[in-house]
This record gives structure tokens, C-alpha cells and sequence, in this order.
């Protein structure tokens, strides 16, 4: 593509009638860059991408994006914001992949990641080649691809959107986190249906209060569009028993569906009966019931395949198609999964790691636990300090004994993070191991017949951070020596 017509849709206020190159590719990394590379400047928290655009263009970079004036051998076109032009010459350099797309976003503090599997199961049983964003990897078509961020930069978006399409993808569902929303990486991305789980805390760090949190969420449902398209509709759907709903109802002019539990919804769930195998109810829509057997356990998983349903059905997938998938899901990845070595007692591992999520965790093993309770847990450092005593205090409540040890410290000492956890629950009664694989290993080889061991905080990875070195660690592969070892 030509540079000037690669600029052409930033409307520059002067605009560039210079060179005109052939833009090759678009990298914001001066190591990525090649000969025809378009270098866009970003400054980040601790490396400003202005200090590599010499280097950039010695290996090949046919054209500058910068927020001010640069003395480069090469076309430097100037923007007030390179992050926010970033995403609109990504979405046209890759020629506006998601409008060919069936593209779905869910956004909510828990239950993403599930709710994103289960929707794409639905799909893919239904013969649609899925694409899928989020928390574990990244996956297009049969293949799974690392990342970094639940919901990637806008270049690294744009590029996955036209992988997916070179690879026939003609759906595909992603996590957007409040990061993602409040920096913009999904500018360009246009969605045909919002979800929402659900607000609890998390993220203080970030967004220093509830209220900003709760408006970073509510992007995803004012950015669906503001016209109604009979070919392709918009939706948002609901969390009907969440109050944030009410603002996402009001933040978008798309058609809002619902669904929920205790309060009246488009999608209602009622008769919900619960055991250690899995839980059955019905989904009642317009008065009509469909009983659903599931093997996920838990109210929370009730909520995520109530919002997987509406997904699927306002997708025009028939109702009994719907459920036929869902209830083959046996589970997601570190989300309430078992470890089973042939031991008497019950391991869950699971990626319960704000207080909300804990709590619901616990309550649901209090629902069929015929023993001892123990949870394994711990706070992230460098992470939001506020929820560190609730996550506690929590763990106190439920749990018959509480373990509190490390999860990932990063440049925090897990000692400072431990005390913090600790403030929460004077005069309680628990046990710190500073040592996470210690503590596992603690918690097994006290555990006797009908206990439960909950290892929660972080599920599905498979790494712990310590400082800033990055060490193997997988809370399932841990257990399952401990049990073995027994």
C-alpha cells in the first residue's frame, strides 16, 4: 500500500503530499521493522519509541509516524496521538478485517475466559471455522498462538483479524479487557455483539476506583455503533442480576438483551440444582423452558452458559443446538478443573483471583463438600493492594484451613504481599507458606479422605514470576507430583 493512501484515513490537518513509498508492513518495534516498514513511535510507561526511529529506519523503515518533528532521511508524518492513528492505519492497512467478521466481545471482571469458550464451542459445532482471543492464547482456526495481553495492542489485533480470514474464519470471539478499552486497543474493531459478565473489584491499581473501572467496561457497548442495520444488528447482552448493566444499557443503541438469575431477564435461569458432577436447570425464554444438564459446576457457570445461550441465540443458532453443545463442554483449562491421581480426596485448580470470585468459588465447594475444606492462595504483586485482605478474609470464611502463600510476587517482596493478606484476618486462623510448591504439598499430605483442596488465584498458567525472572510452575502439574508422592 501507498503511503499516502495508507494516511489518507487519519484526515491529517495538513495533509501529507510528500514521498510516497510502498508500505510493506506496520511495526511499532524498531527491532520487527524491515525495508518498507511504516515505524509508528509509541511512548510507553518506560521506553519511548521516538528514541528508536533512527535505528528503525537504518534497518529499513520507509516512513516515520511521530508526535513531533524528527530529523530522519525518511518521510516523518506527525500526529497528536500515535496510539489512537496506530489503530486506524492497522484496521486499513489489513483492509478492515473484522467487518468481515462475525466478531463478539466480552468484557467483565470474571467469567470471560469460560463464556469465550463455551460461545466458540457453539460455533465450531456448528461447522463455523472460530477464531478466539483472550487470558490463555490466542487461536485461529486449529491453531493455538501465545500472548502477552488478554486483549492484544490494536496492530497486533488487526494483523490476528486478517489471519483469521486468510485462514477462513468467519466468527470469532475475544475477552476485552478494561485495560484494552481505557487505551484504545480495540479502536477499529467492529463488534456485532457485546457481552458483559460482570463488575466486581479488581484493577484498583489501574483505575484507582470502582466507578472509573465500571466506565473502562462501558466502551465496548458505546463503541457497537449508533445505527441499526437490518443486515447486520447489533446487540449487547446483559448481566441482569449486575447493577453496572443499567449504565451499559444506556452507553449503547444497540438492541440489549438480557440474562440472569434473580431478576427477571430475556434469558432466565430457575430450578437450578447442584452436585460435584454438574448442575441441571432450565433456560427460560419467552415463557418457554429448556431443561439443561451441564458438567460445569457452580452459579457462576450458570451465568456464563446464560450468556453463552443469548450470544448463540441472537446469532439466529438454533435453541436445541445450543444446548446439545454446551452440554458436551466437560470444562475449561485452570477454571474449577480437577486433579485426579487416584487420590481419596478432591483437588480443584482454579484461576479465582478476586475476592468475588474466590468467594464464589468457595461457596460452591461448601455446596457439596462432605469434609475439610482447605484453599491455597495468594495476591499478585504490583497489582491492586486494596483486594489483598479480602482475598483473606474470604479464605477465612469458607475455608476450613486457609493457606495463604505466594502467587506471582513479580518486584514486590512476598513477604510485604503475605502481611498485607494478613492485615485482613487478625485473630483468625490460618497458615502462611511463603513457598507456593511448599504449600501445595502441605495442604496434600494433610488431606484425608472427602477433603477438598482449592488451589486458586492462578488456574490455567503455567509460570511464576518472581522478581524479574520468569520460572515454570503449573499448580496442576505441582498437585499431581504431590499426590504421587505421597
Amino acid at each position: 500500500m501507498k503511503l499516502q493512501d495508507l494516511v489518507q484515513p487519519l484526515h491529517l490537518l495538513v495533509p501529507y503530499e510528500g514521498t510516497n513509498p510502498e508500505i510493506t508492513s506496520i511495526e511499532n518495534d524498531n527491532r520487527k521493522v524491515q525495508n518498507g516498514s511504516l515505524f509508528i513511535c509509541i511512548k510507553g510507561y518506560t521506553v519511548d519509541g521516538h528514541d528508536f526511529a533512527e535505528s528503525a529506519v537504518k534497518n529499513g523503515a520507509a516512513a516515520v509516524l511521530s508526535e513531533k518533528a524528527l530529523p530522519l532521511s525518511v518521510p516523518v508524518i506527525i500526529v497528536n496521538d500515535t496510539t489512537r492513528a496506530m489503530a486506524v492505519l492497522a484496521d486499513a492497512f489489513y483492509n478492515h478485517p473484522t467487518k468481515k467478521l462475525h466478531l463478539i466481545g466480552i468484557t467483565g471482571t470474571n467469567g470471560k475466559t469460560t463464556t469465550s469458550h463455551l460461545i466458540e464451542k457453539i460455533f465450531s459445532d456448528l461447522n463455523h471455522s472460530t477464531g478466539l482471543i483472550g487470558t490463555m492464547y490466542t487461536k485461529i482456526g486449529d491453531q493455538k498462538i501465545e500472548t502477552k495481553n488478554t486483549t492484544p495492542e490494536s496492530l497486533v489485533l488487526q494483523k490476528g483479524f486478517q489471519q483469521m480470514l486468510d485462514a477462513g474464519v468467519d466468527t470469532a470471539i475475544m475477552e476485552v479487557s478494561s485495560h484494552a478499552l481505557h487505551m484504545g486497543r480495540v479502536h477499529g474493531c467492529d463488534y456485532d455483539i457485546a457481552v458483559f459478565t460482570n463488575l466486581t473489584q479488581d484493577h484498583l491499581d489501574y483505575h484507582k476506583t470502582m466507578e472509573d473501572y465500571m466506565h473502562a467496561k462501558s466502551l465496548l457497548f458505546s463503541q457497537l455503533g449508533n445505527t441499526f442495520d437490518k443486515g447486520k444488528p447489533k446487540f449487547a447482552v446483559l448481566n441482569a442480576d449486575d447493577t453496572a448493566s443499567e449504565l451499559y444499557r444506556k452507553s449503547t443503541a444497540a438492541h440489549v438483551v438480557t440474562y440472569g438469575i434473580d431478576n427477571e431477564a430475556d434469558f432466565h435461569a430457575r430450578n437450578i440444582q447442584m452436585s460435584s458432577a454438574g448442575t441441571t436447570f432450565e433456560i427460560v425464554i419467552k415463557e418457554k423452558s429448556y431443561p439443561i444438564d451441564i458438567q460445569l459446576i457452580g452459579k457462576f457457570s450458570v451465568y456464563n452458559v446464560l450468556a453463552s445461550v443469548a450470544t448463540a441465540f441472537v446469532s439466529k443458532i438454533p435453541i436445541e443446538a445450543i444446548i446439545e453443545s454446551i452440554e458436551g463442554v466437560k470444562g475449561v483449562d485452570g477454571r474449577f478443573e480437577l486433579v485426579n491421581a487416584g487420590q481419596e480426596f478432591t483437588v480443584i485448580v482454579d484461576y479465582a483471583h478476586t475476592p468475588d470470585s474466590l468467594e464464589n468459588v468457595l461457596k460452591t465447594i461448601q455446596s457439596f463438600a462432605k469434609k475439610r475444606i482447605f484453599v491455597i492462595v495468594g495476591c499478585g504483586g504490583d497489582r491492586d493492594k486494596t483486594k489483598r485482605p479480602l482475598m483473606a478474609e474470604i479464605s477465612c470464611r469458607y475455608a476450613t484451613v486457609p493457606i495463604f502463600t505466594s502467587d506471582n510476587p513479580r518486584s514486590e517482596e512476598p513477604l510485604a504481599i503475605l502481611k498485607d493478606m494478613e492485615d485482613g484476618v487478625s485473630g483468625k486462623d490460618y497458615i502462611t507458606i511463603p513457598d507456593r510448591r511448599e504449600a501445595i504439598i502441605a495442604a496434600i499430605n494433610q488431606a484425608t479422605a472427602g477433603d477438598v483442596i482449592l488451589i486458586a488465584g492462578k488456574g490455567h498458567e503455567t509460570y511464576q514470576i518472581i522478581g524479574s525472572n520468569v520460572y515454570d510452575f503449573d499448580d496442576r502439574v505441582v498437585a499431581r507430583e504431590a499426590i504421587e508422592g505421597r
